[in-house]
């Protein structure tokens, strides 16, 4: 049985950043509030509230936080990275994806699999083709697509880590201004499908800064720098650019911050990443208190399977107010409004019964065997396939993309959709994240060498 949160919170070193392990905790937190109200469901469907009152569109300024996610993915990716390189002989690549990998996709892919037998039971029923069941079915998943995204920047980490090793700023400034060389293409050459280069260079540039966070080169100054001009930058793109000003994709909207990601969200990444770090020394003093510290490592450990089911616990308050045969309020209506503490309460609720049922496939996996790459220590070199672990990761990472655009509702009707100019249905993208998945966990390996004296 692994360890309790209580252990492992006494067992804390002194050193470890914990402002970290509250950055993550907050920011999945952040996202999911923010997908619970912009849930507006009614009988024409699912549809988003920040479309019906458009003012509230500004609120994205302060619920699109996954930047400040994706910066502690780089801070950690690069920690892990060394020490993974200091403790082993040999290419460390297939051992690092396979690493951080491993506690992603586990419960990722048993959410793909519950959900696929829901949504082919109910379609193999008569069911699906509803406007509520059919858009329940799409929406599930769209979630999905920082998995993606995030897959992209471990399998990225160790060549732009070295890039940062060698220049520094310079890294990012690199990327930062490729994201915007493709926006001046995108809009003022009319260049197509150069879009689409932003899932890389904006997303990148963000985690490149959690790599100069862990280099100790974003100090108080840096930060006041950085969120200074990142928000000078968001707001004069948003007003005198071709940007929207909501920083979440709305619907029907001819350009979207998010997908394609734009050099307006890298500012307000920017921005926000400079935010948090004035925050640093506060929240650290808090985070010495054990009882704090406590709550912090126990929902660190299933932040990711509350992620995962969050909507679908939404979904359900949803479906038992029409299962009870209560009328659902019109979307932002004053009963809409009204119901919001008590949707939020019950959602709240039904996720911490889907954490306890699900919690356990985020747990480390046990590692045994020669398969065993995270208890590498002195004495082991890693022999794994670095080609096939990079194989496995770009097929997880196509896949899981692919799924959050297709969704599940055509399952048994080949729909498909469209992922980087490419038609893709959710059968293949749920092979690819299968087949992918596979070629990670049999790439990593290590064995014992004898290191002298």
């Amino acid at each position: 049985m692994g360890a309790t949160a209580s252990e492992i919170a006494a067992a804390t070193p002194a050193a470890r950043d914990r402002y970290v392990d509250l950055l993550r905790v907050a920011s999945l937190g952040t996202v999911i509030a923010g997908h619970w109200l912009m849930a507006a469901v009614s009988g024409d469907g699912i549809g988003n509230l920040l479309a019906i009152v458009q003012p509230l569109q500004v609120l994205t300024w302060g619920l699109q936080v996954m930047p400040v996610f994706f910066f502690v993915g780089g801070f950690s990716h690069a920690l892990s990275y060394r020490s993974l390189a200091r403790r082993t002989e040999g290419p460390v690549y297939a051992a690092f994806l396979r690493a951080r990998l491993r506690r992603l996709l586990r419960p990722t892919l048993v959410f793909v699999a519950v959900w696929t037998a829901f949504a082919l039971t109910v379609q193999l029923l008569g069911g699906g083709g509803g406007r509520l069941s059919g858009a329940a079915l799409r929406l599930v998943t769209q979630p999905l697509w920082f998995i993606g995204i995030y897959l992209a920047m471990v399998a990225f980490t160790p060549p732009l880590l070295r890039l940062h090793q060698r220049w520094g700023w310079g890294a990012f400034a690199a990327l930062a201004g490729a994201a915007a060389l493709v926006d001046l293409l995108r809009f003022a050459g009319g260049v197509p499908y150069v879009e689409f280069l932003n899932f890389a260079f904006v997303w990148l540039a963000v985690h490149q800064l959690g790599f100069l966070r862990a280099d100790g080169r974003i100090r108080r100054p840096g930060a006041l720098a950085l969120a200074a001009a990142g928000l000078a930058g968001a707001v004069a793109l948003v007003a005198y650019g071709p940007y929207p000003l909501s920083m979440v994709g709305m619907p029907g909207e001819k350009v979207s911050n998010m997908a394609p990601p734009t050099l307006a969200l890298l500012a307000h990444g920017i921005w926000l990443v400079g935010a948090v770090e004035l925050l640093k020394a506060p929240a650290t003093a808090w985070l010495a208190r054990p009882r704090v510290w406590r709550r912090v490592v126990a929902a660190n450990g299933v932040a990711m399977t509350a992620f995962l089911w969050h909507l679908t616990a939404m979904l359900a308050v949803y479906a038992a107010q029409l299962g009870l045969g209560l009328q659902l309020p019109e979307p932002a209506g004053a009963l809409w409004w009204a119901q919001v503490p008590v949707r939020f309460a019950a959602a709240a609720a039904l996720t911490g019964v889907l954490v306890a049922l699900f919690r356990r496939f985020e747990a480390p996996a046990a590692s045994s065997g020669p398969a065993a790459v995270t208890s590498s220590g002195p004495g082991r070199a890693a022999t794994g396939s670095g080609p096939r672990a990079a194989l496995g990761t770009a097929l997880c990472l196509l896949g899981i993309l692919g799924l959050s655009t297709t969704g599940l509702g055509g399952l048994l009707h080949g729909h498909s959709a469209t992922l980087i100019a490419v038609p893709v249905t959710a059968p293949a993208a749920i092979a690819m994240a299968l087949g992918g998945w596979l070629l990670v966990e049999r790439s990593g390996t290590s064995r014992k060498v004898s290191l002298g004296s």
